[in-house]
């Protein structure tokens, strides 16, 4: 009887490392689904976004174009504010930079590395200028002057990363 009763034990384990090693397999087999090129145009155009496509003439792929918007933030007339409110300031543009990101307005942000006039860019992802220079003056340290913002539109290809 005991011989049997780790007989039964032993072929529950069994079954359960197998079973354990399909449900591993069917999890690796899972692949991220990209969406096509024309759907990811249709889903842009019909958001306003202005684009355009080429083809890639070594790869034969179809690379797709979107205008973004780069904010220069530009050192502003009103730098005399004191280290204590500097510091508040710098704090209310750090968040106001995270919440551009956290909505998707913006895929990037940061400051140039010298103490020149540019002090920083961030790259709006939204359809227009208008609504790239509206969320860049909400800054707080725009608000109070201590930058001032210059937009440019800006194309790049859509979905490529920086290296």
């Amino acid at each position: 009887m005991r011989c049997l009763v780790i007989l039964v034990v032993l072929l529950v384990c069994m079954a359960c490392q197998e079973r354990a090693k399909q449900d591993n397999k069917s999890v690796n087999v899972v692949e991220e689904v990209k969406p096509s090129v024309a759907a990811t145009k249709a889903e842009l155009e019909g958001e306003g976004y202005q684009i355009f496509d080429y083809v890639d003439e070594k790869t034969k792929d179809t690379v797709l174009m979107q205008q973004y918007f780069i904010a220069f933030l530009k050192s502003g007339p009103n730098r005399t504010q004191s280290k204590k409110e500097a510091d508040s300031l710098q704090t209310l543009h750090l968040a106001h930079l995270g919440k551009m990101y956290e909505m998707g307005y913006a895929d990037i942000s940061g400051p140039f590395g010298d103490d020149g006039a540019i002090r920083g860019i961030t790259i709006y992802n939204v359809p227009t200028q208008e609504m790239a220079d509206s969320l860049a003056n909400a800054d707080p340290m725009v608000k109070a002057g201590r930058l001032k913002i210059e937009i440019h539109p800006w194309w790049a290809a859509k979905g490529f990363g920086l290296r």
